[in-house]
């Protein structure tokens, strides 16, 4: 565990990305099995089980501390697992342990022990640490790991390990599970490469550039590319075959357990990639509707038959035993058609390809996009000739996003953030003006601003504070931000009536006074 921690803090002082790989790299080539493939699950987001419930630590905290100086010290710090770490007092006679257990053996202990015992041992373990440690045992045991260092860093590390490249490493991540010791056997010379051959695996999503509307027309054409609509739903990908099906997001999560009745559908052995939404009747529901779906890990059969899950295939990656991944998208396009058209419409359709012959043709596809209200945003564009490879090949496919929606919003609460944010209050709620003069809040953004923009807000905030509703500071209603989002919809959970999609600050309007920000009916025309 020592080390383990040690790790933690290494990486997340460290700044530069190629120099954690670094570090990773070197505890992975010198901590023994079962340790670095639990610590490699930890940092790459693979751990399935909490050790802990976080409002375990939480009670045992305001046990040995005024909760109030708790409360206030938790607000001022900003993350529960630091205040925790720093803040524990150690007993007058605490339980005394020899040696640090190993990562691998805390693992265990905790998973091996009821309720009653696992508090036992927290305590026990908390005791025992310095604050680093029971940091990164706070960390480990919640998944709530922040340390700056992407899943794909990890799969780069490990790839620099084995001298192979990346994407052969993408390919075994998702047939192999925590804590890894066939991957490391193989990364070590010691194994062949683990045979994943019988398992349902994620293959890394194929990507598109932003277009650059100065450089990247002239080298798109008719009878090159290929034009679709973006629609707002989420990107998947479902991997089905004889071990069963797997609906993954796009960073390749298995979100199967939500959308049990997309799983019911598939009756094929195939993988494809597409967006997935709510469609009722032939209609595509709102992103609003897809968010009840999300993250449901049971959902009723009222909510399933109310929002029906739909696929909107976009490309396929396997038929059959015959990877199509290779082959050029115009390929690949006859391909897909030929197996959407085989399913069941209510559950997958083909997505469209439009009509263009110049780039006036193309903008006014841009243009009927943003007038859906939010369903399409924008264009995708694709060359034909282009093999399906993970990430961002140059000049294959490009994304032409609609403009973003501008308001005028009034400033109403302000929250301080979480880690390097921890002393600046950088998440705000604003509002519009209702027709009986009543500002009423119509979302939250916590980006878009530079760090000295950060720091005026913070200084303006705590010059202007009102009421204070637990970590919630109301402000004066006195500042204007420009907000930018995606699309608005309707929604009876908020009090507005609305919700906003992709909200962040644009502009923040430090010369306009709030009685000229917009009206909630400027809002309610925008929706309509």
């Amino acid at each position: 565990m020592e080390r383990f921690a040690e790790l933690l803090d290494d990486l997340y002082f460290t700044n530069s990305s190629l120099a954690k790989e670094t570090i990773l790299a070197e505890y992975l080539k010198t901590a023994p099995d079962p340790d670095r493939g639990w610590a490699l699950a930890a940092i790459g987001g693979t751990l399935t089980f909490d050790l802990f419930k976080q409002n375990l630590t939480r009670t045992l905290m305001t046990e040995r501390m005024d909760p109030e100086l708790f409360a206030l010290s938790y607000d001022y710090v900003g993350e529960l697992s630091e205040t925790v770490a720093l803040a524990w007092p150690v007993s007058e006679k605490p339980k005394r342990i020899n040696r640090l257990p190993r990562l691998s053996e805390v693992i265990a202990e905790f998973n091996g022990r009821g309720k009653l015992g696992i508090r036992d041992y927290l305590i026990e373990l908390l005791d025992a640490m310095t604050p680093p440690q029971r940091w990164a045992l706070l960390k480990l045991g919640t998944r709530g790991l922040r340390i700056g260092m992407s899943a794909r860093s990890v799969k780069r590390t490990l790839a620099n390990m084995k001298g192979v490249e990346l994407d052969v490493i993408e390919e075994l991540w998702h047939g192999v599970e925590p804590p890894y010791q066939d991957l490391f056997a193989w990364i070590d010379g010691d194994a062949p490469m683990p045979d994943i051959s019988n398992r349902l695996t994620y293959s890394p999503v194929m990507l598109a550039h932003p277009i650059d509307t100065e450089k990247d027309f002239s080298r798109i054409a008719a009878a090159t590319h290929q034009v679709e609509w973006k629609f707002d739903g989420i990107r998947v990908q479902i991997a089905a075959g004889a071990a069963g099906v797997k609906v993954f997001s796009r960073k390749g999560d298995d979100i199967s357990h939500s959308f049990p009745d997309l799983v019911e559908a598939v009756d094929f052995d195939a993988v494809i990639d597409g967006e997935l939404l709510i469609r009722r009747n032939g209609e595509i529901g709102s992103f609003n509707d897809l968010q009840q779906r999300l993250n449901k890990k049971k959902p009723t059969k009222s909510l399933m038959q109310r929002l029906p899950a739909h696929v909107i295939a976009y490309d396929i990656l396997r038929d059959g035993g015959t990877n199509l991944r290779p082959e050029p998208l115009s390929q690949r396009r006859i391909a897909l058609k030929e197996f959407v058209d085989a399913r069941d419409p209510e559950r997958f359709t083909l997505s469209e390809t439009l009509p263009f012959e110049t780039r006036e043709d193309l903008t006014a596809l841009r243009q009927h996009a943003a007038q859906t209200g939010g369903l399409m945003e924008g264009l995708m564009i694709k060359d034909i000739s282009s093999p399906y490879v993970a990430g961002r090949p140059k000049h294959a496919w490009y994304k032409w996003k609609c403009d973003p929606h501008l308001l005028d919003a009034v400033l109403m609460y302000a929250q301080r953030g979480h880690g390097k944010r921890s002393s600046y209050y950088s998440d705000y709620t604003f509002g519009l003006w209702a027709g009986d003069g009543q500002l009423l809040p119509i979302g939250k953004a916590y980006f878009g601003f530079t760090d000295e923009e950060l720091k005026q807000l913070d200084n303006w905030i705590r010059n202007h504070k009102m009421q204070r509703f637990g970590p919630v500071q109301e402000v004066q209603k006195e500042l204007v931000f420009e907000v930018a989002f995606d699309s608005a919809q309707t929604s009876s959970r908020h009090k507005s009536g609305y919700a906003l999609r992709f909200p962040r600050i644009s502009r923040i309007r430090w010369d306009k006074p709030a009685a000229e920000a917009n009206q909630l009916e400027d809002l309610a025309r925008l929706v309509k």
